[in-house]
């Protein structure tokens, strides 16, 4: 089970990376990962939904097991919130586009990136203050519910 527990929470070992920031190199894997399903539209809207409900629990458990296993809170290796933060992003792709495809990836990563290390309100707060499996999810959440918004709202003007 621990290996199970390491290849989910790492993103099948991404989160072991330490030539860039484990979250950085994870949130450019996610891309890659999560891009074809909805450029070729593999993927229904209704499952996809699923799908992220499915991996958001599957991350609770996942990371309280983890967690438990090192003794850690929201060990740097953990990033399977990156994943879904990317992946709630999109899920929302058809509004976020902007002009073409490499602008909208680049935009994507750039944008939820700096909301995943700035931490803005209330991200902040759940990252201190939420010192649990849904914590170490949330704030990345936020961070993605922000870059949909922004994005769309950029999307709008452009």
């Amino acid at each position: 089970m621990k290996i199970l527990t390491n290849i989910f929470v790492s993103l099948f070992y991404t989160g072991y990376i330490k030539i860039i920031p484990p979250g950085t190199f994870a949130s450019f894997i996610s891309i890659l990962l999560i891009y074809p399903f909805i450029e070729f539209k593999l993927l229904d809207f209704k499952i996809l939904i699923f799908l992220f409900l499915l991996i958001f629990l599957l991350s609770i458990y996942f990371i309280k097991k983890f967690s438990s296993y090192t003794s850690t809170h929201d060990s740097g290796i953990i990033v399977i919130d990156e994943f879904l933060g990317m992946f709630l992003i999109f899920i929302f792709y058809e509004k976020v586009f902007i002009v073409n495809t490499v602008t909208t990836l680049l935009a994507i990563f750039i944008v939820f990136r700096f909301f995943d290390i700035f931490k803005i309100f209330p991200a902040n707060i759940i990252d201190k203050k939420m010192n649990n499996p849904l914590g170490v999810i949330l704030d990345d959440i936020v961070a993605s519910i922000y870059t949909i918004i922004l994005l769309y709202c950029i999307n709008i003007y452009v």
